[in-house]
């Protein structure tokens, strides 16, 4: 079964770039001082020039990503409701340790995907489109285009705004080109949960990733 997006090989570079590394160098207490698109600007910006700047990441060092993505990332995306939302109804009748391992999997699934494809990054740069008005800041979205060589790469980022003290942005979800992650996956998780239940989509992931990890 195959998790990948339907997307062109430069693409799917640029899908890497900004979905495991949107929020690097960000903190939390910055972020909520912040419009949504200003938030998206800083976090594109400052992860091109941190990769730009990094040979390792570049040559698409697995063990860096994931060290990357666990400290940079994640705080910053609301990864669970990514999970529970591409899952569907499934998600709450699994238990907590079977939530726990899909999204271990899932979030594994995702780095090693598009760890090599760090490469390719050169002269891409971020142009954040002015957000529409009256959006809810629970699923609110910000457009962007990422411009570089060939045809500009829409980018679209659906986040929301976490209540209380140290409130910011969190994404949990992304659309490239059309494509929405959620919804891309959902299709899939669901396929895989129908045919052989909730621990069959568990071991589908690991065995991918495991056959990943043995090609890096």
């Amino acid at each position: 079964m195959n998790h990948t997006l339907p997307l062109t090989s430069w693409t799917r570079r640029i899908f890497l770039v900004l979905t495991l590394l949107a929020a690097a160098s960000a903190g939390a207490a910055h972020a909520a001082e912040e419009t949504a698109d200003a938030f998206i600007k800083r976090m594109t910006t400052e992860t091109l020039d941190t990769i730009k700047a990094d040979k390792a990441l570049r040559n698409g060092d697995v063990n860096k990503i994931i060290q990357l993505v666990d400290s940079k990332v994640m705080p910053n995306v609301n990864f669970r409701r990514m999970t529970a939302l591409a899952t569907g109804p499934a998600w709450r009748k699994a238990t907590p340790e079977q939530q726990k391992r899909l999204q271990d999997e899932f979030k594994m699934l995702l780095v090693r995907t598009y760890s090599g494809a760090l490469s390719q990054v050169s002269d891409q740069s971020v142009v954040v489109k002015p957000l529409r008005p009256g959006q809810d800041d629970k699923n609110l979205v910000v457009n962007t285009e990422v411009r570089g060589k060939g045809d500009p790469i829409q980018l679209d980022y659906r986040l929301e705004k976490t209540p209380g003290e140290g409130a910011g942005w969190m994404i949990f979800d992304l659309n490239v080109l059309g494509v929405w992650l959620i919804e891309n996956y959902r299709t899939q998780f669901t396929k895989e949960i129908n045919a052989g239940g909730f621990d069959a989509l568990i071991d589908s992931l690991a065995a991918r990733n495991k056959a990943n990890a043995q090609k890096s």
